[in-house]
């Protein structure tokens, strides 16, 4: 069956090239790159076949579901971030654990695996513009901020698995938990047991759309902190009164859709399912029909029944990959424009090949290490996380 997948168009507001144009309809700080680059060399596949098979069961390669179809192809499991480390940690006999993801997926693979196994980044360039919105410095100046106020004693830190391991060891040492886009409304009921208050890190829109929509708290019940701005922007009172205290930060790509990006979807194709992920902006995800993680909205799609048509808001690489292989069903990107994680795909087939074949060689290369202290306390504040009680949000029904 062919499939019925139509490649979105460069629009006028499309990003074309990472650093070329702009965008002002889009929350500062987002950015979109256009096309990618073209398939690397052919070459480069019969490379990584043979490095893999030299290595053998001593390397473990992890694929992240945003990674390109050129580097999926050579994963042993393929996942989210959180269940990605943890395939990490159940696989001791590994001695190399090469993560095709970013910087905090695998600093978390280091954290729950042993001493023995290194993990490796193939490009140290491979970030996350969101973790990287939430600072070390910047948190603990927060926090500060709230214990002048009187606050912070009754506040607990939660922060998505999205951060960098320094502010999963803060949020360990300060009595936090960490979350996943799919427990997120199980460590905040979780957080509002231990006190009266959250500071949610790093992405306010996670934040916000669970505590409104899962929780039953109001927006007036939200307060936004802007680090750039003394006590976050904020007054002491709004910070005293405030159930969720927000971080300013967000998704690069999940911040691109809109209400718009809704409105036209619905125009154009009839009957069709909108289904986001929990990063974007609360008035997406308000108008959506189906909200949930990167495995949920998977899910989704698999259950879904032939002929049905999805709209689906989460990463390019993801949405084709969907679409491809389930012809039977109309799937498209929620938004017009070309839209890419730029950090995710700094991890190529090139760097993959290179990676393995040093590795081959017996030189480790991009090794990512977390130091014992932070890594302890991080490792705590996931501990609380994976004690959790319930299990995740079933897909939705059939439509």
């Amino acid at each position: 069956m062919t499939s019925t997948w139509v490649e979105p168009s460069n629009t006028a507001t499309a990003l074309l090239l990472l650093g070329r144009g702009s965008d002002p309809a889009t929350e500062r700080g987002v950015e979109c790159p256009g096309d990618l680059p073209a398939p690397s060399d052919p070459d480069l596949v019969a490379r990584a076949a043979a490095a893999k098979a030299k290595l053998g069961d001593r390397v473990f390669v992890l694929g992240h579901h945003y990674q390109r179809d050129e580097v999926i192809q050579f994963a042993d499991v393929t996942g989210d971030s959180f269940k990605l480390a943890r395939e990490a940690a159940a696989r001791p006999d590994a001695e190399y654990i090469v993560f095709c993801g970013v910087h905090f997926m695998a600093e978390s693979a280091d954290i729950l695996t042993s001493e023995r196994q290194r993990v490796v980044l193939p490009d140290l360039a491979a970030g996350c513009s969101m973790a990287d919105m939430a600072v070390l410095t910047q948190v603990e100046s927060a926090w500060d901020a709230l214990t002048e106020l009187g606050v912070a004693a009754q506040t607990v830190p939660v922060t998505y698995m999205n951060s960098s391991a320094d502010i999963k060891g803060f949020v360990g040492r300060n009595g936090g938990v960490v979350c996943t886009s799919s427990n997120a409304k199980r460590a905040l009921d979780w957080a509002f047991e231990q006190g009266s208050k959250v500071l949610f890190l790093p992405d306010q829109h996670l934040g916000r759309n669970t505590a409104v929509l899962e929780l039953g708290l109001s927006l007036d019940d939200c307060v936004l902190y802007d680090p750039h701005k003394p006590n976050g922007g904020l007054t002491p009172e709004q910070l005293r009164d405030a159930k969720m205290i927000l971080w300013r930060g967000h998704c690069s790509v999940h911040g691109r859709f809109t209400l718009d990006s809704v409105r036209d979807v619905r125009e154009r194709v009839p009957g069709v399912n909108v289904l986001v992920h929990p990063e974007c902006r609360h008035e997406v995800v308000t108008a959506a029909d189906y909200v949930g993680s990167t495995e949920y909205i998977i899910r989704a799609i698999e259950a879904a029944p032939a002929g049905s048509a999805w709209a689906v808001g989460t990463e390019l690489n993801l949405v084709r990959r969907l679409a491809l292989a389930h012809p039977d069903k109309q799937i498209m990107f929620l938004d017009k424009a070309v839209c890419y994680c730029s950090t995710m795909n700094r991890i190529d087939l090139p760097h993959l090949v290179w990676a393995l074949e040093e590795l081959v060689a017996g030189r480790v290369v991009n090794q990512i290490t977390v130091d014992a202290d932070t890594a302890h306390h991080a490792r705590v504040a996931l501990d609380r996380m994976l004690a959790l009680p319930g299990a995740d949000t079933p897909p939705p029904a059939s439509t």
